[in-house]
């Protein structure tokens, strides 16, 4: 059990590590195209960030565990914003800009509804992923448009040789991590007794949020916050539309009954940061509070 642990351990850094790489050397490779700043953040930051969760849920897709897919995804959203966020307004106020408020949050919301009523039947089909990808489609085109909008551009850090050599370490160093992750969790939850849904939904969830905690937490203490909460938004959105639709490509993913509950908690989780930030476009200290308290009762309900 030991050696599953370490070897755990050794696969969330690893994957944390990859992915870092490649946030900085796509965003540095992203500006030798004259891409703006706004859409780099929405797409890039918050897709590297969410390298972790789609490497792993791919990975267990190959290896016959596809159902770590839904735990994982599920998981990460709501650690995503009731840790991470509820970490991140402790350290100081997240405003909110004004297109995340009206519709980056409301997109999160319609796919996570329509993850919840693709549930229903149990299975996530071919051709539901298909209607997922749609989506994410139709998101990649907001963030277009968006990007003819913002002219603001981002400084160059390193040369297209540097760029190529990080983002190609990235994805080795992620894909090497998600063949350690997915494995040693397996082992674990064979050793331990307890479910796939349980390791997935917490211990697997956790790791592949690590580089969502670090972005969001650096950028709160520099007083980015709209990429703290512009982050975590466009990571949840990815992990749904992008990774289960992906996934679901390769083969149907089991979504047992029990998960029914931990998407309505992803879900509620999304409404309280929506309705939060209505009154004062920004999440303060108090709203950080509850989102760890609620958390809290979350993981009671699990164990």
């Amino acid at each position: 059990m030991i050696q599953a642990i370490l070897v755990l351990a050794l696969g969330f850094y690893v994957l944390v590590k990859g992915a870092d790489w490649f946030v900085e050397g796509a965003s540095s490779l992203a500006c030798y195209f004259h891409i703006p700043q706004l859409v780099i953040g929405l797409t890039i930051c918050a897709m590297g960030t969410s390298l972790p969760e789609a490497s792993v849920s791919l990975v267990a897709a190959i290896h016959d565990n596809a159902q770590i897919t839904i735990g994982n995804v599920v998981g990460s959203n709501i650690l995503n914003i009731l840790i991470i966020l509820g970490i991140s307004s402790l350290i100081t106020r997240l405003k909110i800009q004004k297109s995340t408020f009206l519709i980056e949050i409301p997109f999160m919301l319609f796919s996570t509804l329509a993850l919840l009523i693709m549930s229903k039947d149990e299975v996530i089909t071919f051709n539901e992923g298909m209607i997922l990808g749609a989506f994410f489609l139709g998101y990649l085109f907001y963030l277009y448009f968006l990007s003819r909008k913002n002219e603001e551009q981002e400084e160059i850090k390193h040369s297209l040789l540097v760029c190529f050599t990080l983002i190609l370490l990235g994805i080795f160093f992620v894909i090497i991590g998600s063949h350690l992750v997915v494995n040693s969790a397996t082992s674990l939850s064979t050793m331990i007794g307890l479910s796939k849904r349980f390791i997935g939904l917490t211990v697997v969830a956790f790791g592949t949020s690590l580089p969502e905690l670090v972005t969001s937490v650096v950028a709160a203490k520099k007083g980015k916050a709209d990429i703290a909460i512009g982050n975590i938004v466009g990571s949840n959105i990815f992990n749904i539309l992008f990774v289960v639709g992906s996934v679901s490509l390769i083969c149907p993913i089991p979504f047992e009954s029990h998960f029914f509950v931990d998407v309505l908690v992803a879900l509620g989780s999304g409404l309280f940061l929506w309705i939060s930030t209505i009154k004062n476009q920004e999440l303060r200290r108090i709203h950080g509070f509850l989102m760890l308290v609620f958390y809290g009762l979350y993981f009671l309900y699990l164990c």
